[in-house]
């Protein structure tokens, strides 16, 4: 279980992965040798399972977002097929649904024409039997990070953020 102290580190290593140890450690008002402690015991755990960097897609030309249902003759239970969806490049995200359609990808491409060489890719995967996509106008909101204001607590020193 995380008391509070390892949600306060948790928002702010979600806020800024790059922040020093010693930064961390002031922010928390905690010795630098704890909060290393801590970070590791959480990584130990799997809470913290690693550490990227994100891109601006806009900056690198790559600006066109699609979700795209993708529906399949995959056996109940079967998920071979999305495997090969996450195995491309352009593929950001994969979730399996249910529904009319056996999946949800996320993609992010350069142009209206590399979304066609895309899609011609999911066609050649043996059982994709349809798709439908949405292209993305705008992105008011895009993050990773989790809200953690209603994680239980052990031994709560102060509110998390």
């Amino acid at each position: 279980m995380l008391d509070s102290t390892d949600i306060e580190i948790l928002n702010i290593l979600q806020e800024n992965g790059k922040i020093t140890n010693a930064e961390l450690a002031r922010q928390i008002g905690m010795a630098p040798s704890g909060v290393l402690e801590r970070v590791k015991k959480l990584e130990q755990k799997g809470v913290i399972d690693k550490y990227e960097v994100r891109l601006n897609p806009k900056a690198l030309g790559i600006s066109l977002s699609t979700f795209i249902q993708i529906k399949t003759a995959d056996s109940v239970g079967s998920s071979e097929i999305g495997r090969k969806l996450a195995e491309i490049d352009e593929v950001q995200e994969v979730h399996w649904t249910a529904g009319e359609y056996n999946y949800l990808v996320k993609a992010r491409v350069s142009s209206t024409e590399t979304l066609a060489l895309l899609m011609k890719q999911f066609g050649e995967i043996p059982g994709v039997r349809d798709s439908r996509t949405t292209l993305v106008l705008d992105t008011l909101k895009e993050t990773q990070a989790l809200s953690l204001q209603f994680i239980a607590c052990k031994n709560p020193r102060k509110s998390a953020k």
